[in-house]
């Protein structure tokens, strides 16, 4: 058992130079889609307002991205969560997704989009660990198909997991 004391996280807005950390530790979590460092920079320069760092004296112990899709103001749709192994266990995606929830830019969302694929056993957890607190209902339904993906590409299916209607305050 550690003796070490507890980690002060701080939880933040990213900023365009998170881009490179978040895709470092997604490359060396293993378990997530590893996407286009570009894809992270611009999620953190131009989305900053709908993901979130937890980070802790100067070290990133976490992301999640996020966006609310073009005509649906009442919905966050979480694209990406990821933390790493010294932070496991401790709450922190779950902490992350609340501290987006708290934000004025996401005042009106009642809703938590995210596809999960049906062996992510952790993110499944997030997502029923989330509804629970929010006292919200959480439905699955077929969304993305392993034949929606490239030929050659062997890729799980991606279910839609959908949690809400939700009070706010």
């Amino acid at each position: 058992m550690s003796n070490a004391p507890p980690l002060t996280i701080y939880y933040r807005p990213p900023q365009l130079a998170d881009g490179a950390p978040i895709w470092e530790l997604v490359r060396a979590a293993g378990n997530l889609d590893l996407n286009a460092v570009y894809a992270y920079q611009l999620l953190c320069d131009r989305f900053s307002s709908s993901c979130v760092v937890a980070e802790s004296e100067g070290q990133l112990l976490g992301f999640a991205t996020a966006f609310i899709p073009p005509g649906q103001p009442d919905t966050l749709f979480v694209w990406q969560v990821g933390v790493a192994p010294a932070a496991r266990g401790q709450g922190v995606a779950r902490k992350m997704l609340e501290e987006l929830l708290e934000r004025p830019q996401c005042s009106g969302v009642h809703w938590i989009e995210g596809t999960v694929s049906p062996s992510n056993n952790a993110s499944r957890a997030l997502f029923a660990s989330l509804a629970k607190k929010l006292e919200a209902k959480l439905v699955e339904q077929d969304y993305i198909e392993p034949h929606h993906f490239p030929e050659g590409c062997d890729h799980e299916a991606e279910p839609l997991l959908r949690l809400g209607p939700f009070r706010r305050g």
